[in-house]
């Protein structure tokens, strides 16, 4: 079962640039890219590195900031093969509102 929390208005995440927000007690990274919203953990699952520093590569993956590991921001898998797994959460649009789920 999902908590939902209302994170920010649509229009103001900008397109392919990660913004942290605050969801419950969760802090969070938030990026839209063609339209898709994605939620996962603000910081690195190496280092602790906060992934918001990072920037989005050509195939829309989170790149970190410290290291340069990337993470596929829809399933949390690792993309440069360390083996690392970052935390996503699902996303909902309402109302041109994004709410993030945190299980309860």
């Amino acid at each position: 079962m999902y908590n939902w929390h209302k994170a920010m208005n649509i229009s103001e995440l900008a397109e392919n640039k990660p913004t942290e927000i605050l969801a419950g007690d969760k802090q969070l990274c938030l990026f839209k890219r063609n339209g898709t919203v994605f939620a996962f953990a603000a910081l690195c699952p190496h280092t602790s590195a906060p992934l918001c520093e990072g920037w989005i590569d050509a195939r829309g993956h989170i790149v970190c900031p410290l290291h340069s590991y990337r993470f596929n921001p829809a399933n949390g898998y690792n993309s440069s093969g360390e083996g690392y797994k970052l935390k996503t959460y699902p996303v909902e649009i309402r109302d041109n509102e994004i709410f993030v789920g945190i299980l309860s």
